[in-house]
């Protein structure tokens, strides 16, 4: 059942893990709240884990196995257990409706589920329709009461834990190509698919990115701020697998929305490094107990998942003395494609392309477009996906035969290499034949010092085709009237929004990025 091949093993993630438990020990991996982890503890917990998925399961190599909790130390337990037994991962939000849990869990076809006990109830009305009978829960003593037909093994994560507690793993083939995780997309584009990220591709990425971060980050001798959930690949490929393979500490945050338990989490703590997004960098920064913090110890501030904007950049540097080093990537690239060099940043770029990665840039009949023309952003390289799970049509549509990922993305290549994204292909506002790139309204909206945050959007126009929407937070009352004569300001007419409108708060998603797609469907639900 299970076989021993030191050679494959040697290449894939849980070597990978284990190797970095071996070389750190008692060092800290991971900490949330007054609680921690060695990297001892994390060897040790998901050996544990993983044998008990071997012996008291059905479980095997290959098998999908969902994992559905926010940012606390049992995240890193379960996931690299999983990954020891040969399993895939299936990282699924917490908070997750029925109907997209069900439409994941059958997708992935996932066997198992670690579950946050508080959620366990929205479990029990679809797990029928399933084939999860394999269910851990983190809370321990008595288990949640899931309503189902079939027969489920069920626990709690301690029992499981504790039932196998020092025994031996058995080794188990995982070739470099096989798929490790299923990385669900958000879904912009429609129904959300499973991204196949394999052994090497996860691998490769983390390999690229510490050769772009070499020179500011020491093995063994950071601790990042992890606010970003570990289910999102950012957090998962960055924080759990590159930082902790390189014997740095985790703060995890579990509720980053809670400012205020945020900054009681990090204040303990010399922290370095933190990344997050441009909602996450603003509120920080309005927050009176965040600036008072020490950030004399700060190396490093990573943004990415949406592009960060100016006025996020210039209040993190008057806030924390730190500058903001941006990157770009994606769930089908196991993500990063480029990033700017930490200190030497070129602002309003997503930096140059990791090593080992060809970015190209190419128009609607697929070809190269001159240097500094936008078009599409096609990137190949070994971080890039297999494909999309069990949707070959999907696939077919984003990857050529020779092995570019065509990301749906409008950028160009300037003349340092760096990369600038204009904005997502399918967001572009055609207004009288004008192309108009909602990041471009956004950042200028955003420039005036009333505005918090922005969302733009296109929607149809009887004289023009489409118009330009915009929404808005404010720190306070505004005269609408002032906001357009301040686009006018500086906005070619056909740019300036038709209609500004005031909202309380802006969709978002679980990472904190504005969701222009639910304002197109529907505006009026705000």
């Amino acid at each position: 059942m299970f076989r021993t091949d030191s050679e494959n093993n040697s290449k894939n993630l849980a070597r990978f893990i284990v190797q970095a438990c071996e070389e750190y020990g008692d060092k800290t991996a991971f900490y949330c709240g007054s609680a921690q982890l060695s990297y001892r503890d994390v060897e040790e917990r998901s050996r544990a884990l993983a044998c008990w998925f071997q012996t008291h399961t059905a479980l095997q190599p290959g098998d999908r196995i969902a994992i559905q909790l926010p940012n606390i130390l049992e995240f890193p337990i379960v996931a690299f257990a999983a990954l020891r037994a040969g399993l895939v991962l299936v990282n699924t939000n917490p908070l997750y409706t029925q109907r997209e849990m069900l439409h994941q869990f059958s997708d992935s076809g996932a066997k198992a589920i670690v579950i946050f006990s508080p959620f366990a109830e929205k479990l029990s009305g679809i797990i029928d329709q399933t084939d999860i009978d394999v269910v851990i829960y983190t809370t321990a003593g008595e288990l949640p009461n899931i309503e189902c037909q079939k027969d489920i093994n069920q626990t709690d994560l301690n029992s499981a834990l504790a039932a196998c507690e020092g025994e031996t793993l058995m080794p188990v083939i995982v070739p470099p190509d096989a798929v490790c995780m299923l990385q669900y997309t958000g879904g912009t584009t429609g129904r959300a698919k499973g991204a196949c990220l394999t052994h090497h591709s996860v691998l490769s990425n983390a390999m690229q990115l510490s050769e772009r971060l070499s020179t500011t980050i020491e093995p063994g001798k950071e601790i990042f701020v992890c606010p970003l959930p570990l289910y999102h690949i950012y957090a998962f490929a960055v924080n759990l697998i590159l930082f902790f393979s390189q014997g740095h500490a985790n703060i995890l945050i579990p509720n980053p929305r809670d400012l205020d338990s945020f900054v009681a989490l990090i204040k303990p703590h010399k922290f370095t490094g933190m990344a997050g997004i441009n909602t996450l960098f603003v509120g920080l920064c309005q927050h009176a107990g965040f600036r008072e913090l020490d950030f004399s110890h700060l190396k490093m501030t990573v943004s990415g998942g949406t592009a960060l904007i100016d006025s996020a950049r210039m209040a993190w540097k008057e806030a924390t003395g730190g500058e903001i080093t941006e990157g770009y990537g994606m769930s089908e690239t196991s993500p990063v494609i480029s990033i700017n060099y930490p200190g030497k940043e070129h602002y309003g770029t997503v930096g140059q392309a990791l090593i080992g990665t060809q970015v190209e840039i190419w128009d609607v009949n697929d070809s190269p477009v001159p240097q500094g023309d936008v078009g599409q952003i096609v990137v190949k390289g070994p971080q890039v996906m297999k494909g999309y799970w069990k949707n070959p049509e999907e696939t077919a549509e984003v990857l050529t035969a020779d092995g570019y990922f065509k990301t749906g993305d409008m950028g160009m290549i300037l003349d340092d290499s760096c990369i600038q994204i204009v904005d997502r292909l399918k967001d572009m506002i055609l207004v009288s034949g004008f192309n108009v790139y909602p990041s471009e309204v956004e950042q200028v909206l955003c420039s005036h010092p009333d505005v918090i945050e922005v969302a733009v959007v296109g929607v149809p126009d009887q004289i023009t085709g489409e118009a330009v929407d915009a929404y808005i937070t404010v720190k306070e009352s505004i005269d609408i009237g002032e906001i357009k004569q301040y686009c006018r300001e500086n906005l070619t007419a056909y740019k300036i929004p038709k209609k500004i409108t005031v909202v309380n708060e802006l969709p978002k998603s679980a990472v904190g990025k504005i969701l222009r797609r639910e304002l197109r469907v529907k505006p009026n639900a705000l």
